[in-house]
């Protein structure tokens, strides 16, 4: 019986590459065929993974909305142009951010709504649950502990962290306040996928690097102030004070 050059080793290490060419199952691949496996094994490179615009995520999130309420309501197409005229952009726009992921409709058909909002859930990482902590018990932390609509969209809130004895042990909706102090060991045994940073500018960066040390790897972040984090982590900031000068510029710039 004859392997083919394609079967994997049961290790990647040398130690181990050796142990299976010495074993039964490895003396029976041919000279040949152990030597073109061993050089693809160390000179071949993972695909590069394509990097998508964070203006693209965004409209892929808009888009998955609008086909939520079009399957509510029983439409069962939709054409780029209406997905386009709801987004605010064009039919180009929608074609070319959804063939970043594949082949989506046909033409002259449109899209199948549930086809594409199916796979713009799997797209967007929404066919799990992604457990949530808050860091900084004020009162955006406050308002967002209590926000029905994540765990609507499978973002479950499973603590809230302060470092104020004030607030920690109060409750909201079933959840106590934590002491910081306590976020290593926690995230040890809870492994909670992202934090949320609700904490003063000064607190930020020590609050992030906090994060970092306990192992989670995405950070949403409501602080004023640019992070250092390492290139592993994900981070996004949420600026009011940037939203609200493009409404401004909005409002000066009406024709």
């Amino acid at each position: 019986m004859r392997y083919s050059a394609q079967r994997r080793f049961p290790a990647d290490s040398s130690g181990g590459i050796q142990r299976w060419l010495r074993s039964t199952a490895g003396r029976r691949l041919a000279e040949s065929d152990r030597a073109d496996y061993l050089v693809k094994e160390f000179t071949s490179h993972p695909p590069a993974v394509k990097r998508i615009a964070d203006s693209t995520v965004r409209r892929l999130s808009l888009y998955l909305r609008f086909l939520e309420e079009f399957e509510h309501g029983g439409q069962l197409t939709v054409s780029s142009a209406e997905l386009a005229r709801r987004g605010g952009t064009t039919s180009a726009q929608v074609r070319k951010d959804l063939s970043s992921f594949g082949s989506f409709g046909k033409r002259g058909l449109g899209y199948s709504v549930h086809e594409l909002s199916t796979s713009l859930r799997q797209i967007l990482g929404l066919e799990r649950e992604w457990k949530v902590i808050i860091i900084g018990a004020g009162n955006i932390g406050t308002a967002l502990a209590q926000y029905r609509g994540f765990q609507q969209r499978g973002f479950r809130v499973i603590a809230v962290y302060d470092s104020d004895p004030v607030r920690v042990q109060q409750r909201w909706r079933g959840i106590t306040v934590r002491d910081v102090a306590r976020l290593r060991e926690d995230a040890a045994v809870e492994m909670p996928d992202i934090a949320v940073l609700t904490v003063p500018a000064d607190d930020a960066q020590s609050a992030v690097d906090n994060v970092v040390a306990a192992g989670i790897q995405a950070v949403l972040n409501f602080a004023p102030v640019s992070l250092q984090v390492p290139p592993n982590i994900a981070v996004k900031t949420v600026s009011m004070a940037m939203e609200l000068e493009g409404l401004s510029f909005a409002l000066t710039n009406r024709e």
